[in-house]
């Protein structure tokens, strides 16, 4: 038991972490809650027209639920510990204590726990989340269809803890998506802008 509540603890702190505030404000860019959706995690930030700080933003949020979920691993030497630390990461990255629990969306970073407890799976959600976003250009639909089909990977080419725990993710993420899944039924969705405009109105 203590060792579950000891990874929750280091997974939902590292995890709480919001790097997409952080980089927008040490680029002098203000608060990434005000501009495009008011999302804290790497797609918002492209809404700023830099390329550079979303990537840097992606990096870190894939890093650090990548980072809780294989240093807990290590010290507990077990995969159920890794898995719980990764996912409190997501649930820190969602819901921040720093910024009154309101968060983002966790995509990227289950996407760093699976590179780290079960990298087949990872690489096969990240290609299915690429696909979807090269299709049809929406960023919400493809986060919706990789981590709906990441718990199938996971079964098939892992393990039920580890599908069992993505089911749970996505999930999540589905909820935390709402509104997404609301402006795409209604046809109100923002594309995936590539071109460096820079959207300021709350979508």
């Amino acid at each position: 038991m203590f060792s579950v509540i000891l990874a929750s603890i280091i997974g939902y702190m590292l995890g709480s972490v919001p790097f997409g505030l952080v980089v927008t404000r040490w680029a002098g860019l203000g608060d990434i809650r005000q501009i495009g959706s008011g999302n804290i995690g790497a797609t918002n930030v492209l809404r700023t027209g830099r390329k550079d700080l979303a990537l840097f933003t992606l990096i870190f949020d894939i890093g650090k639920a990548g980072l809780a979920a294989a240093l807990c691993r290590w010290i507990f030497q077990s995969e159920s510990i890794g898995l719980t630390a990764g996912f409190m990461a997501v649930v820190g990255h969602n819901y921040p204590i720093w910024l009154g629990f309101k968060g983002g969306k966790g995509v990227a970073s289950t996407l760093g726990m699976m590179f780290v407890m079960t990298p087949f799976v990872g690489v096969l959600t990240a290609l299915t989340w690429l696909a979807m976003a090269v299709a049809f250009r929406y960023s919400s639909l493809a986060a919706l269809t990789a981590l709906a089909l990441s718990p199938l990977y996971a079964w098939i080419w892992a393990t039920p803890a580890a599908a069992a725990c993505y089911g749970l993710l996505a999930l999540l993420s589905w909820y935390r998506h709402r509104g997404n899944i609301r402006r795409l039924i209604e046809g109100q969705e923002s594309k995936i802008n590539l071109k460096g405009k820079k959207h300021e109105a709350i979508n």
